[in-house]
């Protein structure tokens, strides 16, 4: 059975903005089985966690700072509330420059996956291309799986990976079960350029597909920005997915 389908709200950051119960309503009423929140624009992470159980959303996961120092008591509270079983995070550029950098940077994640362990959660880094650029001819996030320990997971996003140059089919049979979350989005693969609804772009979604078929626990939608009416390309980016049989939803 294809994973469930979720989409991830920064999508819809600007329409959260100006109504929040609205646009979630919409999405619960397309066929999304959950949602992964990052930031809560237009709402609070209370009145977001009822909304979602009132219309039986799950909560797949959320994006958050790293649980460490002043954030700790702030990632954790806003997972406690949404009855979170993962967070995710991740670093800019500038902290994977050197190797020195990507030492301190795997440390911080493996404070981070301990953390969640700790508290009942799991500990996901979210990828941009730059962890598959190269540095000293090797990609960076060869490096990373060196510095990381094992508990530390991927919410592996496949455009960031195209678009670095690197083959996100491959990837995902790599990394296995520690990639349960897909960022499944689509577009030119050219950095600063609007992303399109899945299946208009140059992603090989069904090669995604089929590689995460075994290990991926949600298949999440996401379109940082879009040229056409986002809205309507989350729309039909689900039914892309989901006709496809690449995804499960609600509705067919």
């Amino acid at each position: 059975m294809p994973a469930p389908i979720a989409l991830q709200l920064y999508s819809v950051r600007d329409q959260l903005e100006k109504g929040f119960d609205s646009v979630i309503r919409q999405l619960a009423d397309t066929g999304f089985v959950g949602v992964e929140p990052a930031g809560f624009p237009g709402t609070t992470p209370e009145k977001a966690a009822q909304l979602f159980k009132s219309l039986g959303l799950q909560v797949c996961s959320a994006h958050t700072g790293l649980p460490l120092g002043d954030e700790k008591n702030k990632v954790l509270d806003v997972a406690k509330t949404l009855g979170l079983k993962r967070i995710v995070s991740g670093k800019g550029p500038d902290d994977f420059k050197t190797v020195e950098l990507i030492k301190k940077t795997c440390d911080l994640f493996n404070q981070s996956a301990q953390v969640a362990k700790e508290n009942g959660l799991t500990f996901s880094v979210h990828n941009h291309w730059w962890e598959f650029e190269l540095l000293a001819g090797k990609p960076v996030y060869k490096y990373m799986l060196e510095y990381l320990d094992k508990s530390v997971l991927f919410e592996l996003d496949v455009y960031w990976v195209t678009t670095a140059g690197a083959n996100p089919a491959a990837i995902i049979k790599e990394l296995g079960a520690r990639a349960p979350l897909l960022h499944i989005k689509d577009g030119p693969c050219v950095k600063g350029q609007s992303m399109t609804a899945v299946g208009d772009g140059k992603v090989d979604v069904a090669a995604v597909a089929k590689a995460g078929a075994a290990t991926a626990e949600w298949m999440i939608v996401e379109l940082d920005s879009c040229a056409t009416d986002m809205l309507e390309a989350v729309k039909k980016s689900y039914g892309y997915l989901t006709r496809q049989g690449f995804a499960r939803g609600n509705k067919a």
